[in-house]
């Protein structure tokens, strides 16, 4: 049983720590994701990485640690606990510091030279909260090219990643010095990957029936003009965008591409991209607030008349 000047000491602690996390959720009220904890699962989605190595035992900066594999629903983005019902073993870690009681190493995950929790997440949330700068930890690395930035914020890391994906692609293929096309941006990470493949299967098919093969620079240049801008000029005209907040053409590309091939398959080649894109709007069109009310206020008629 602990001292009682500990145990008021770990109760003030606590305190402390789950009223900043409670503050930082009234800063956010408007955006409250960006308080939130980063999720390991997230991040691995968006860097996909190659394979897994064990590092062993590292001694890692603390600020490096931006998320959690399990845990980020019960802490916020700079590991404050957010919920009353954490302070039980919350408490128990910073007992334990406060007495200078060697704990085990926490347990974390590494991708793209940040840090996520796999255990341990009450010993980093209690280091953080007395200003630890290292922490003793067991490490297992994801494999990846990319290289992040420490970042609270899973929005900044999705940037980075797609800022890193579209340099990776415009390098590779000469894509902005061969169109003089610099705005291809997606909101998703893998897109670019999904824009190769479509231009390595429109070379496939230019190239058929051809004594000589058509270079790839020559092939990119054909599906912009042929295939791509034109999806992104019937897009405009119908006004796609519109209906899509935060996302960009050439996501929509990517949508729209996919869905005329789909009508292609179920009703046949001969499905124009104009009549594609025309049923694709009237798929995804919103009802207008005028008429929600009229179909808030026919339902309200039927509840009434039953």
């Amino acid at each position: 049983m602990d001292h009682p000047l500990i145990s008021s000491q770990t109760a003030e602690d606590f305190n402390k720590a789950h009223n900043k996390a409670l503050f930082n959720e009234i800063q956010h009220i408007l955006n409250p994701e960006e308080a939130t904890l980063i999720s390991f699962t997230d991040i691995k989605k968006m860097i996909r990485p190659k394979n897994e190595v064990y590092k062993g035992m590292e001694i890692v900066p603390i600020k490096l640690i931006v998320g959690s594999e399990g845990r980020y629903n019960d802490f916020d983005n700079h590991f404050f606990p957010k919920s009353v019902f954490l302070s039980t073993r919350w408490e128990r870690v910073d007992s334990a510091v406060l007495q200078d009681i060697t704990l085990p190493p926490i347990s974390l995950y590494e991708v793209g030279g940040l840090y996520f929790v796999r255990d341990g997440n009450h010993r980093v949330s209690v280091a953080k909260m007395k200003g630890q700068e290292v922490i003793d930890a067991e490490v297992v690395s994801l494999q990846s090219e990319i290289k992040l930035k420490p970042s609270t914020s899973k929005a900044n890391l999705l940037k980075q990643v797609l800022n890193y994906e579209k340099r990776v692609f415009y390098s590779e293929t000469n894509f902005g010095d061969i169109t003089d096309y610099w705005c291809m941006d997606f909101t998703t990470p893998g897109q670019y990957d999904v824009i190769y493949n479509h231009i390595l299967t429109h070379r496939y098919y230019i190239n058929m029936g051809q004594k000589e093969e058509i270079p790839f620079e020559e092939a990119l240049q054909s599906w912009f003009d042929n295939v791509y801008m034109p999806v992104i000029n019937a897009i405009d005209a119908n006004h796609i965008l519109r209906l899509f907040k935060n996302r960009t053409k050439s996501d929509l590309y990517i949508y729209v591409i996919k869905y005329w091939d789909e009508l292609k398959q179920r009703l046949g080649n001969d499905f124009t991209l104009e009549a594609a894109v025309k049923d694709f709007k009237t798929t995804h069109k919103k009802p207008s607030l005028l008429r929600k009310l009229k179909n808030l206020f026919a339902k309200k008629k039927m509840q009434k008349d039953e």
